[in-house]
């Protein structure tokens, strides 16, 4: 039993190594089959460790997802609530821009009947929301503004920005531009709501 539990480890190692470099090479696409031909396991032994496409993007990039978890709890501490989420939701768009298939991990996903607390997106949700709920209690944000809101601009702005020749520079770019908002002191017209966007 012991044996075979110390193969499972290797092969999820050997795996997860293999995976990181499709991913990297190919993005969330990356092949699953290919993974496992280059692992020097079957199919089935991959899926067995990672039974959807999700869990294994999810595991490709664990560490980063603990390090923007980590980020948010230390930017907890900052005074300026605004200041706090602004860098915090700046790293998440950098992290999905240089990481291929990342922003794909952070893509929503409708909600079901059992989500996963330790999902990507849920984990990710939980480290950000209280620095959201921090900025409208200080009325830095609109208080209309969602975790998923956030999430959805950041995973925007990397898929957009993809193939672009400097993606970095042009993410910042847009994401500076959502921040300031097209027209700051004007808001959109006929929507009452948007009269917030000020804050930002």
């Amino acid at each position: 039993m012991t044996g075979q539990r110390s193969d499972a480890r290797r092969n999820y190692q050997r795996i997860l190594a293999v995976a990181e470099a499709e991913v990297a090479a190919h993005g969330a696409e990356a092949s699953q089959e290919q993974i496992a031909r280059t692992a020097g396991v079957g199919s089935a032994t991959v899926r067995r460790h990672f039974p959807t496409r999700r869990a294994l993007l999810e595991a490709v990039f664990q560490e980063r997802i603990e390090d923007l978890c980590e980020r948010a709890h230390r930017l907890s501490a900052t005074e300026d609530g605004r200041t706090a989420l602004l860098e915090w939701l700046r790293a998440l768009v950098r992290y999905a821009v240089s990481a291929r298939g990342f922003a794909n991990t952070l893509s929503y996903e409708p909600p079901t009947e059992e989500p996963s607390p330790h999902s990507c997106g849920n984990r990710i949700a939980a480290a950000g929301t209280p620095l959201l709920q921090r900025a409208i209690h200080d009325k830095a944000v609109a208080p209309h503004v969602t975790f998923h809101d956030l999430l959805t601009l950041a995973v925007g702005i990397a898929l957009a920005t993809e193939h672009h020749k400097d993606p970095e520079t042009q993410a910042d770019r847009l994401f500076r531009l959502a921040v300031e908002g097209l027209s700051p002191e004007h808001g959109i017209a006929g929507d009452p709501r948007t009269q917030g966007l000020r804050h930002w």
